[in-house]
């Protein structure tokens, strides 16, 4: 590959939000690590929640809030098309739904000349049957999604790139865990339907049952917090679960951590099964679209069935009592981590991407 005159290309990241979600984390780690020289990066928000703002402000890249309404407006559609219309990048990059939808419908009215896709999750792909041959490359971050999508959605498979998501091992690294005294479990996400976290209660009820001095750590905030909430406190989990709201940083929650447990009944591909993995945490996950892929089952961390509270619970027991067992799949996380999912690699693959559909390698 050399270089042209015509680098960097104008880069536009679209993004809904910069609430806390592992799509949001992945525009920032892509406006933070993409090379520069190749890529002239703008991040545009069609509306409010800047949880991650100064995360995206830090990188020094320009970030654009189209508004700071609190839900996607028609002012926030007009400004996103005059902005298109005005500036005119070489490649458009659409992330979460709303940007798929009409990113790609007024990127290709006004002739954009790469649109590519990230699809990252089964949530909000109801469109896609009439979408996606506006996409010049859908990235996916999941075998199991790529295979969703075409069997569902009828798209052509070679217009779908996948690349996992990466983590940067340096700063999730085990150095130094001191763990908590109690065996402690910690899942890190959004409390929303697809990630059921009540499965994760109903579990740990059960561990509970055979080793009383668990404890539960739930970081993340969402629409089922107040069910959540309540459960806890109908069921007399107060004094065991201690719920933190969603933070840039989770590494100290981690760290107190024995084990990662996630309860979803639907999954991309985790960003923070990675997390967990680099730091050093053996992980349960269930058989949910792409949660599994990152996992070695048995190696690095165990495989259950979704919505399956007592498979889970089960899983988590074993782990938990077995100290050697726990800290061997630890370290095997967190070498797979390296070798297979280091955000260096990732971001290299996303790179060869974008410029191969923008015509520019």
């Amino acid at each position: 590959m050399t270089l042209e005159k015509s680098y960097p290309i104008k880069t536009v990241l679209l993004v809904q939000d910069l609430e806390f979600g592992g799509s949001q984390r992945y525009a920032l780690h892509l406006l933070e690590h993409l090379d520069r020289e190749l890529f002239d990066l703008e991040l545009w928000v069609l509306r409010n929640g800047d949880d991650m703002a100064p995360m995206a402000i830090a990188t020094g890249q320009k970030v654009v809030f189209l508004t700071k309404d609190s839900r996607v407006t028609s002012r926030a559609l007009v400004r996103l098309y005059s902005r298109l219309k005005k500036e005119r990048p070489g490649i458009l990059y659409t992330i979460t739904p709303v940007p798929g939808i009409w990113g790609r419908l007024f990127g290709r009215i006004i002739g954009i000349p790469a649109i590519v896709t990230s699809q990252r999750g089964y949530k909000g792909q109801q469109y896609e049957s009439l979408l996606w041959f506006l996409s010049d490359l859908i990235i996916a971050n999941a075998e199991a999604l790529k295979k969703s999508i075409v069997k569902i959605h009828g798209v052509n498979p070679n217009r779908i790139a996948v690349i996992p998501n990466g983590v940067d091992n340096d700063y999730y690294a085990p150095g130094g865990r001191p763990g908590d005294l109690h065996p402690t479990i910690v899942y890190v996400g959004r409390l929303v339907e697809e990630k059921d976290p009540l499965n994760l209660l109903r579990a740990f009820k059960q561990v509970l049952e055979k080793i009383s001095e668990a404890r539960l750590i739930v970081v993340g905030d969402g629409y089922l917090g107040g069910r959540f909430l309540r459960f806890i406190e109908s069921n007399s989990l107060g004094e065991y679960v201690t719920h933190i709201a969603g933070t840039r940083d989770v590494r100290p929650y981690l760290s107190r951590a024995w084990v990662y447990a996630l309860p979803s009944r639907s999954e991309g591909f985790p960003n923070a099964v990675l997390e967990a993995m680099s730091m050093g945490l053996p992980v349960v996950v269930p058989m949910a679209g792409g949660a599994a892929e990152p996992v070695e089952a048995g190696v690095t961390g165990l495989v259950v069935p979704a919505r399956d509270p007592a498979a889970l619970a089960e899983a988590l027991v074993r782990i938990l009592s077995d100290a050697e067992l726990r800290n061997e799949m630890g370290l095997k996380g967190r070498e797979r981590a390296v070798r297979h999912y280091s955000l260096r690699q990732i971001v290299k693959l996303t790179e060869n991407a974008l410029l191969k559909t923008s015509g520019k390698c």
